[in-house]
């Protein structure tokens, strides 16, 4: 860790009107009073440097006329650095000083002190430290401190979960952070592991805390060896009646699949850390030819540059491309003669594809988690297929659908259209859990081909066609409000776009224009509201399929 950050010249508060004299010497002195501590300083030059006291002497306030001022609640040491720091504009924050500098710059109000020593804090975030550091923050309302340290529990929870800091946590605290989606974890049984890791540290006094953070764990998730040779057998388990319940439910899971729609859904929603950078892995599309094309390449944000990486088996163009427990899906597509209804995955760690088990039916513009849906127009009729990849197998969901509009999916399923494509603005989402569509708002456009992906709790929408135009408009849709909003458009027009977030953004990967195949790519940033152009891909011009891969940092 960096031991010291020093502060040269830089303005404390920003808004203080006033000028400090040349000679301050000649104006009235304050003495400031911290417990047996007394500071004396010029009333003007903390007047113009500092705001609260701006605002205690030119506001006629009872303090403005005493010769000594009581602070309370002051650390002696960060008041004497801030009073320098007044007059010679130099501040050194280290380890040792920064919570009581930040402290002290948040009760003077100032706000440029207050956030160097939130980026001090922010740069040095450890596993060791950033749940203290995260509480601290909370206590000093440093939002974008708090939301740091909060991504970075988040991203590091295994070794987070190790930490004097995790074991020392109130139970309220623990619950919370394992009922997460965002945790960055190869399995869910490292979440269990940390748990009842917390649980021994004072088992006396928590053991009671047990079934109802077990009931916050994905116990399905977990692999059938790890439910019944390590959960099953542990002696905290095995001797609270409600905690085998538990054990069974997710056997259950394993054992009879009819019944894993009656299980609440968070329990088989793997978990996904937003905001760990991934591999962008463009999959199979077109060349220039429009040929279809078994090569892969793959992007690298931060790096922002693009690699081949080894070949699918198969040539494959308008295929779905799915992410489940960091291994890639290449489903049906196109390779240039027939539909295809075989499957592959890659393996980022290996860089080699296998099969695993076809589709029933042969498929193509099949529709993944993260991709845009086709429209229809009319009646159509819509087949929803789930890959389950704990059992390696294909199952089949609500059949001979009847609607208009878009549907997407947010929960894992990929689903096909029999119909003439067109161009519409209904939409409705299905729940597998429940076998059920349901409708939401219009969108603001028509549109069919476009790009689609869930970011958060909201799904953006870009690029597609809309019967007589190809279009570059955007839209995202907020399911509390349930209501459309349009963002800025995209640089080109872009329909059978493929759109895939990772860390927070979204990437708008190849498409069509209307004249010609696409090999650009751009970059969304929601807090700027921006597009912003990447770089172009290498070896494809459109139709490719998108998915994008966590970099585990466990």
């Amino acid at each position: 860790m960096g031991a010291k950050t020093c502060l040269e010249s830089l303005d404390p508060g920003g808004a203080v009107p006033l000028g400090i004299p040349a000679d301050p010497s000649s104006c009235p002195s304050a003495l400031l009073q911290v417990g047996d501590h007394k500071f004396s300083a010029h009333r003007i030059v903390l007047a113009a440097s500092i705001p609260y006291f701006h605002a205690m002497f030119t506001n006629d306030m009872m303090e403005c006329k005493q010769e000594e001022i009581v602070m309370q609640g002051m650390d002696p040491s960060a008041l004497e650095a801030l009073i320098n720091f007044a007059y010679n504009g130099h501040l050194a924050i280290d380890q040792q000083n920064v919570q009581s500098l930040l402290m002290g710059a948040s009760f003077l109000q100032l706000q440029n002190i207050k956030d160097a020593c939130c980026t001090f804090l922010r740069e040095r975030l450890h596993p060791k430290n950033c749940l203290g550091v995260r509480q601290f923050a909370e206590t000093m309302m440093c939002a974008v401190l708090y939301d740091a340290a909060n991504s970075f529990i988040h991203q590091h929870f295994v070794e987070v979960s190790m930490s004097e800091e995790f074991l020392a946590l109130p139970f309220e605290d623990v619950l919370e952070l394992v009922s997460r989606d965002e945790l960055n974890v190869k399995s869910e049984e490292q979440v269990f592991e940390a748990a009842l890791a917390w649980i021994r540290y004072d088992r006396d006094q928590r053991d009671s805390f047990l079934p109802e953070l077990l009931s916050k764990i994905r116990l399905p998730l977990c692999r059938p060896q790890f439910l019944t040779d390590r959960v099953q057998q542990d002696d905290l388990v095995r001797c609270c009646h409600k905690c085998r319940d538990l054990v069974d439910e997710a056997k259950d899971y394993h054992l009879m699949p009819e019944r894993r729609p009656h299980l609440p859904a968070f329990k088989t929603r793997p978990r996904c850390c937003t905001s760990i950078a991934g591999l962008i892995y463009a999959v199979g599309g077109l060349n220039s030819a429009g040929d279809s094309l078994n090569v892969v390449e793959v992007f690298d944000p931060i790096a922002n540059r693009w690699e081949k990486c080894q070949p699918m088996t198969t040539a494959r163009s308008r295929v779905g491309v799915a992410v489940v427990n960091g291994l890639l899906y290449a489903i049906g597509g196109y390779d240039g003669q027939l539909r295809l209804s075989t499957v592959e995955v890659y393996n980022p760690e290996t860089d080699s594809w296998s099969k695993v088990e076809s589709m029933n039916s042969k498929r193509r513009f099949v529709q993944l988690p993260g991709e845009g849906p086709w429209e229809q127009r009319g009646k159509t009729r819509l087949e929803c297929w789930g890959w389950w990849p704990l059992t390696r197998s294909w199952c089949v969901g609500e059949e001979g659908v009847e609607q208009r509009g878009s549907r997407w999916d947010l929960l894992g399923w990929f689903w096909d259209a029999h119909a003439d494509f067109g161009c519409c603005s209904l939409v409705e989402y299905y729940n597998p859990h429940t076998s059920s569509w349901h409708a939401v708002s219009n969108m603001l456009n028509k549109r069919c081909r476009h790009g689609a992906a869930a970011l958060g709790s909201r799904m953006f929408v870009c690029g597609g066609y809309d019967g007589s135009a190809f279009l570059s408009a955007a839209e995202v849709y907020s399911s509390g409000a349930d209501q459309w909003y349009l963002l800025v458009p995209m640089n080109s027009r872009r329909s059978r776009v493929s759109l895939v977030p990772n860390c927070g953004r979204l990437y708008a990967v190849g498409g069509y224009d209307g004249q010609s195949n696409l090999s650009s790519v751009e970059m969304y940033d929601p807090e700027s509201n921006r597009w912003t152009f990447m770089a172009p891909m290498v070896c494809h011009e459109g139709g490719v399929g998108v998915g994008c891969v966590p970099l585990l940092t466990i």
